[in-house]
């Protein structure tokens, strides 16, 4: 069945093979490359190797040969080239059916690519024409290559960009020579588990397995059917006024249909069994339609989808903390049966980041990169005690008071630093940011804390490869990277507790995020963040200050205040209706355009006005005090480092401090303490920011 099946789909590729070469008793496959095919650092390569396990998956109808030989390259002028090596003459008389060339890992040596890089594409032609020559009939495929990861020692000197460069000319190569390519960097590139050498070069067991099991698909065409990511769904959003883009994965070369608002759209699935298809943007729209999928005699009908606006709620603990646990949650949860236009996606860990030892399949599910799971739902009490406080409250004010269908995605994971919601490439691109990648249980770019709860749920490995949640990149790898390209409204994000000890660290990373996951969506999208609240902890102050400063930094922004509703012992307030109603008015105000104001007193200037400083706000109107008493919170740093309680009080919407005769004031600070004391409100009530201005001198 197996050798019919790759016959059928090599022949709805018009790959069409003589009538003599269907007659042998064996289909041979040649695997052309270096030591990666070969094998090198496997303890039994001769069935460990990729060839021998895709041999082992094909089955007695096919002859698998392995051609690999270490150190190779692809160039000619390389230090050691493939044509000149016995493999190279053996896969020539072997007479393959079908080639699968791995070649080009090594061209990336100094000694290779700096000198010859303008002869890789022709060597690489002269190649597939020297296999067509023996051959005519022979369908090969390109490999376009297997990660190199952080671990390798000239990783940052240049063979990241060299690596780079070289799958670039590879697929120049295929483009010319129209064939197809199996992109082993697609395939590998978020599994450092799967390449564990010193060089972290390459594969283990496992990876050797993977390489073998995506060669075998890109061979046959079988990649198991149709599948769409969980992000699709019954009960689902779909963002409006935005393009609605279809995606999945079927066999290859496959007729791929879906139905929308009417409208039908068909494509073919590509070789590497992905699709995709883009209709045009939808309008709001409240009343329940069909979505259907038909591929290959399989059908997905998702019969109540509704059209309105979609937001990503992100983040650690505090964004994770449900609404059964919140102030008043239950009360919020009650109302649920009253707004059915809020529709629920939630994204569960497998396992928690708690203080224990995770077991052999939650170290596998992390590895597996099948750690989170989800679904659509309806808008229910039971559901939606379940759900993220924050994130559930901030849904419900935006349906409430826009009266639009709103579909609310949570993923959230506690204790989960900002580097875990990086992409790889992002963070090894940026010079600031690679080495974090690797030994991260090592490396001090993460918390103290966070090492240490990572390591004790990894007890059961040695592995400095085992996956896990506060790994750099690995969020997004599992999770967010799934959502892509989903259209959505914009993104909610609670997180910073994990980072608040590295102030200067986050205030270059957390801009790099949020630019990096608008490109990911190509989609300048709103991005709204919680400020940290007040809580016993010396460095959340210097945290909080950095958070309003990026304000500015990051366009398309806002910052709810929080530092009044925190708990001085307890990093996980129950008061989180609030923080979501917060969130909420800097939608209504920047995204719906709404006139209201969307945060409390946000420092803007100050002025000496002989005696005393005259500090001015935006979002100032209305300034009091919270509790009607005297304004408290403002102090003055001097020179010497003392900080010293001054004395303020409003006038006109402004705030003005008495200065001290004779001392040498270096800044201004406001609730300056991790637990905040500062009690300055606008007229909507909303708290002032802490802060920390320095005085010019």
């Amino acid at each position: 069945m197996v050798r019919l099946s790759i016959i059928i789909y090599i022949l709805s590729l018009s790959f069409l093979y003589p009538a003599s070469v269907w007659a042998q008793e064996k289909i041979k496959i040649a695997a052309i490359g270096d030591s990666v095919t070969e094998g090198l650092g496997l303890e039994n390569p001769e069935k460990e190797a990729y060839p021998s396990v895709l041999q082992s998956i094909l089955g007695d109808d096919y002859v698998v040969g392995n051609f690999g030989h270490s150190g190779a390259t692809l160039l000619k002028k390389g230090h050691r080239p493939y044509v000149e090596t016995p493999q190279f003459k053996e896969a020539i008389n072997f007479k393959a059916d079908v080639a699968v060339i791995h070649l080009g890992l090594n061209d990336t040596d100094p000694r290779n690519f700096p000198n010859y890089r303008d002869e890789f594409v022709s060597n690489y032609l002269w190649l597939i024409d020297t296999l067509k020559t023996n051959n005519p009939d022979i369908q090969i495929f390109i490999a376009n290559l297997s990660p190199i990861f952080t671990g390798h020692p000239r990783f940052s000197s240049s063979t990241f960009t060299w690596y780079h460069a070289v799958r670039e000319l590879i697929s120049q190569v295929a483009n010319v020579s129209q064939l197809p390519v199996i992109d082993l960097y697609a395939a590998l590139h978020n599994r450092p588990d799967l390449i564990t050498d010193i060089p972290t070069l390459h594969p283990n067991k496992q990876g050797a397995a993977m390489i073998a099991k995506t060669v075998y698909q890109h061979i046959t065409g079988n990649f198991g059917g149709l599948q769409l990511p969980s992000v699709f769904g019954e009960h689902m959003v779909v963002q409006r006024d935005k393009p609605f883009q279809v995606w999945g994965i079927a066999n290859a070369k496959t007729a791929v249909q879906v139905t929308w608002e009417g409208q039908t759209q068909e494509t073919i699935t590509g070789v590497n069994g992905r699709w995709i298809l883009t209709f045009p943007a939808p309008k709001l729209n409240a009343k329940p339609q069909p979505l259907i999928i038909k591929n290959d005699g399989q059908e997905l009908i998702f019969s109540d989808v509704l059209v309105g606006d979609v937001w990503l709620a992100a983040g650690q603990s505090n964004m994770e903390f449900q609404l059964n646990g919140a102030l008043r949650g239950d009360s919020l949860a009650s109302l649920a049966a009253t707004r059915q236009n809020v529709r629920l996606l939630q994204f569960n860990s497998y396992a928690r980041t708690d203080n224990f030892v995770w077991d052999s399949v939650m170290l596998r599910k992390a590895n597996d990169l099948s750690f989170f799971t989800g679904e659509w739902t309806q808008n229910n009490k039971e559901n939606a005690l379940n759900f993220s406080a924050v994130a559930y409250s901030f849904a419900s004010e935006i349906a409430k008071q826009q009266n639009i269908p709103v579909g609310i995605i949570n993923i959230a994971v506690g204790g989960s630093p900002q580097l875990a919601w990086l992409p790889r490439l992002s963070l090894e691109k940026n010079p600031d940011f690679v080495q974090s990648l690797h030994p991260w249980r090592e490396s001090d770019y993460l918390m103290g804390w966070c090492r240490m709860r990572a390591n004790r749920n990894l007890e059961l490995t040695d592995s400095p490869f085992q996956q896990h949640p506060y790994a750099p990149a690995y969020i997004y790898e599992a999770g967010v990277a799934n959502l892509v390209p989903f259209a959505l409204s914009g993104m909610i994000w609670y997180q910073g507790e994990s980072d608040a000890e590295n102030v200067e660290l986050y205030s270059r990373l957390f801009p790099y995020f949020v630019e990096e996951l608008r490109t990911q969506w190509h989609d300048n999208f709103p991005f709204y963040y919680v400020q940290l609240s007040s809580i016993e902890r010396p460095s959340w102050p210097f945290f909080r200050d950095e958070q309003r400063r990026l304000l500015d930094i990051v366009p398309n922004s806002g910052m709810a205040v929080t530092s009044d509703i925190g708990h001085a012992q307890d990093v996980h307030p129950r008061e989180k209706l609030e923080v979501g109603r917060r969130l909420a008015q800097w939608a209504f105000q920047q995204h719906y355009r709404q006139d209201i104001t969307p945060s409390g007193p946000l420092f803007s200037g100050y002025n000496m006005r002989g005696e005393a400083i005259e500090i001015s706000f935006d979002y100032g109107h209305g300034l009091k005090t919270s509790d009607g008493k005297a304004l408290q919170g403002f102090a003055l740093q001097m020179m010497d480092g003392r900080i010293l309680q001054a004395e303020a009080s409003i006038q006109n919407d402004q705030v003005f401090i008495k200065t001290l005769p004779n001392k040498k004031i270096s800044a201004i600070v406001y609730g300056w303490e991790p637990v905040s004391a500062g009690n300055l409100v606008n007229h909507a009530g909303l708290p002032a920011s802490t802060f920390r201005i320095s005085l010019k001198q």
